[in-house]
């Protein structure tokens, strides 16, 4: 059988696309992949989503995608994409058990949050310890926080983190930072900012009962070995992300971190049939709505595509 579209992950950008596709008639086929929801299933409260005046979970919100794309008409399975073959139509897609073919393609797989490898981020993920402040920033008005690295994307975290913070730590390996020196200059000249030279995040405090929540971090001197505990209320690791992208190596254009290029103001690739939606080509806002912005963009280009139009299906 050849499927009009495959949907590779999901999340808000792959269930949005399934959505539209879905109420086209395309009868989509959608792989969830390993972490079906994305990354919003290690998110607890989600207040900036549209529609949801009292906030709502991650994991309800991408639960409540799932139903709905269902309820159109998706074929959402539980399976992981390990190959792709773009170089012939119909595409190919390859899970552990099968091999699937499809006239477009619209890849949703995402990106991941880089974090340091403590026990500690996985027990207060969520708690106390995030890795988007522009997503978790509001719950930490008139709080302590810290934010763990020293390139550009934690001196961004850093300064919006001013906006509700009352204090805020970054705590840098080295004597220096990586980032723009315009970025350094923001946070260096913020009042607000305090710097943690040479000194690593040894281990995050907290405790666990009768909730979780985040009490303080144990740094280590990185010139000197020596350890010391600082009170505070959450922890931001920013040292960059990973896009979700090893699947397309030498097939699909990324740029030099990974991401999948798009043509501007589209969400097609290189390979004509072949879209990308969602934070897997999306370095800059990584924020649900954007995500799911763009899975709808992907779905419409792909319903031109099999309509013939750019390139189309033929």
């Amino acid at each position: 059988m050849i499927h009009n579209v495959i949907i590779i992950g999901s999340g808000p950008a792959g269930y949005t696309a399934a959505l539209y596709n879905a109420r086209a008639d395309l009868k989509p086929v959608l792989f969830a992949g390993l972490q079906p929801g994305g990354q919003l299933m290690i998110t607890t409260e989600v207040e900036n989503y549209p529609g949801f005046p009292q906030g709502i979970l991650g994991p309800e919100l991408m639960e409540l995608f799932k139903k709905q794309v269902e309820h159109f008409g998706t074929d959402v399975r539980q399976e992981e994409v390990i190959r792709v073959d773009f170089s012939q139509r119909p595409f190919r897609v390859y899970t552990e058990t099968e091999e699937h073919q499809a006239k477009s393609i619209i890849i949703c797989t995402g990106a991941s949050a880089k974090w340091l490898g403590l026990p500690s981020e996985v027990t207060f993920g969520g708690f106390g310890v995030s890795a988007c402040a522009t997503c978790d920033g509001f719950f930490f008005r008139n709080k302590q926080v810290v934010v763990v690295g020293g390139g550009d994307t934690a001196m961004e975290e850093a300064n919006y983190l001013t906006r509700h913070a009352s204090k805020v730590y970054v705590v840098h390996r080295r004597h220096e930072f990586r980032a723009s020196k315009i970025m350094q200059d923001r946070v260096l000249s913020n009042p607000k900012i305090e710097v943690v030279w040479n000194a690593g995040l040894d281990e995050i405090l907290g405790v666990t009962e009768p909730g979780k929540k985040v009490t303080g971090v144990r740094l280590m001197d990185t010139t000197n070995g020596e350890k010391r505990e600082m009170p505070v209320d959450g922890v931001f690791i920013a040292i960059g992300h990973k896009p979700n992208t090893d699947l397309f190596k030498g097939i699909l254009h990324m740029d030099e971190y990974g991401y999948l290029k798009t043509v501007p103001g589209t969400t097609r690739t290189n390979i004509p049939g072949v879209f990308a939606a969602g934070d897997v080509q999306d370095s800059v806002y990584r924020q649900a709505i954007t995500a799911a912005g763009s899975g709808c963009m992907a779905a419409l280009d792909a319903e031109r595509f099999l309509d013939g139009g750019d390139h189309g299906w033929s």
